[in-house]
């Protein structure tokens, strides 16, 4: 079955096996509510020590039903980031998105003034005489 990059996966609860210490069932949770997977476990563990026939009933439950997390998931780290920060806050995320984008256009506005100006022409041939 191959695995679709679309941002409806990326949301989905996965185990993370190679993260993982028995199943990956407690590094996938980490890895969807965006903490670390030593708080997962620890929770883990506590439920086990005092509820330990739920909480075993719902770990080997959520290990099997869960997939594997695809190890082609994300391209990169900035992507794997993004989509974190996506998930689990999706305000900070589109505020600098909007920052990020007003630079840009800034920075191609400069760009026109500097390209459109007279002096670029000037300049230009300049450099064309050097070579």
């Amino acid at each position: 079955m191959a695995w679709t990059n679309s941002s409806s996966t990326r949301y989905r609860l996965w185990r993370d096996p190679e993260r993982g210490i028995i199943a990956g069932v407690c590094a996938g949770i980490a890895d969807y509510l965006g903490v670390e997977p030593i708080v997962v476990r620890l929770i883990a563990v506590l439920g086990l020590i005092f509820f330990f026939p739920p909480t075993l009933a719902a770990y080997v439950i959520l290990a099997v039903v869960l997939r594997p997390k695809p190890p082609a998931l994300y391209a990169s780290r900035d992507e794997e980031a993004f989509w974190r920060g996506v998930n689990t806050a999706p305000a900070d995320t589109l505020q600098a998105l909007k920052r990020k984008f007003r630079d840009l256009e800034e920075r191609l506005g400069q760009m026109e003034t500097q390209v459109a100006s007279g002096d670029f022409e000037l300049h230009r041939k300049f450099r064309d005489l050097g070579r």
